[in-house]
């Protein structure tokens, strides 16, 4: 039975499929969508340490929780020690499990040694998992990459550090940073760090689906597993990969009246916490992911991205489904 509970330190989930930290994509509304559907964990979108210590106003914007089901788990990144131990000090009261990223490997927040970088420094590394768990009142996950490049596969002496220096749990991303989202996700080394440690382990990295999700479990046997751009347009994959463990079948197929009446929700939620051109502007790749493969979507597409009030998208939208 690979669905289950998963006790991270203190902090017990209500299943262990757990919902990616992703920039631009979790944002409150669309982890509100998501929990819907039964992830037992959602968590923000990553959060700059430094903006935190400087108090940015629109950084304050990514950390919004209200009227969201707990438990959360706010991730933020940076390679500063006085910066992330500020931040971790900050979120403690905001939030239910502290992550850390070292996994991301978009150059702007590359260029400036954090995420992914910090791969190539384990005495750095190091550092900041010490100072954020000893600045944590709350459970310290880390999320990293199988390595920096094929030369550098760090993911096992990672996770024994993380382990000895406090942290709860690991979620491992199986490619490496230079990879990006190319190729295959290396299911080998993430079963390699669940045999290097104790703590949980979180597999992360081409779960799309069902069987997707059951191979992770069977074949690496982490404790839980981690969805990220199988999610977009598909916050119903929780809900589906979960009936699946349960039961060993499968779903009737999402209808469109279901697509439709999730596509209003989402719009309503962006609305309550944005200005409607921030919103408008948002949801637009949630609603083309939403209508990917559905017919002339490109063209539909094309026409959602040039609307900027409320009542053209939604006609819009009805008139399309």
């Amino acid at each position: 039975m690979y669905l289950k509970k998963l006790k991270i330190g203190n902090v017990e989930l209500e299943n262990n499929l757990i919902l990616a930290p992703m920039a631009g994509v979790t944002d409150l509304p669309f982890r509100k969508v998501c929990k819907k559907f039964g992830p037992g964990l959602v968590c923000t979108e990553m959060i700059s340490s430094k903006a935190i210590f400087y108090n940015d106003s629109k950084t304050k914007l990514l950390m919004k929780t209200e009227g969201e089901q707990r438990p959360i788990s706010m991730q933020i990144f940076g390679s500063d020690e006085e910066t992330m131990g500020y931040a971790t000090s900050y979120i403690n009261e905001l939030t239910d499990i502290v992550d850390i990223n070292m996994g991301c490997p978009a150059p702007k927040v590359v260029k400036n040694g954090d995420g992914s970088k910090l791969l190539l420094d384990i005495n750095k590394a190091e550092k900041i998992v010490r100072t954020v768990v000893k600045n944590s009142k709350r459970p310290v996950t880390l999320k990293i990459r199988k390595g920096w490049d094929s030369n550098n596969i760090v993911a096992i002496e990672y996770a024994q550090m993380a382990e000895k220096s406090g942290v709860s749990a690991i979620t491992v991303h199986g490619r490496t940073r230079t990879e990006m989202y190319s190729g295959e996700a290396d299911l080998d080394i993430i079963k390699k760090v669940k045999e290097s440690v104790n703590i949980p382990v979180i597999g992360n990295g081409d779960i799309v689906d069902e069987e997707s999700a059951l191979k992770m479990f069977e074949y690496t046997g982490v404790d839980g597993i981690m969805i990220g751009r199988g999610c977009f347009g598909n916050p119903w994959v929780f809900q589906r990969i979960k009936y699946f463990l349960e039961n060993g079948k499968k779903l009737a197929d999402i209808s469109n009246e279901e697509k439709l009446r999730v596509i209003k929700e989402h719009i309503k939620y962006e609305l309550e916490e944005k200005e409607e051109v921030t919103a408008l502007r948002e949801l637009r790749k949630h609603i083309a992911w939403y209508t990917k493969n559905m017919p002339n979507s490109s063209e539909f597409r094309y026409k959602i991205n040039q609307i900027e009030n409320k009542e053209e998208l939604i006609a819009k939208i009805e008139e399309f489904f």
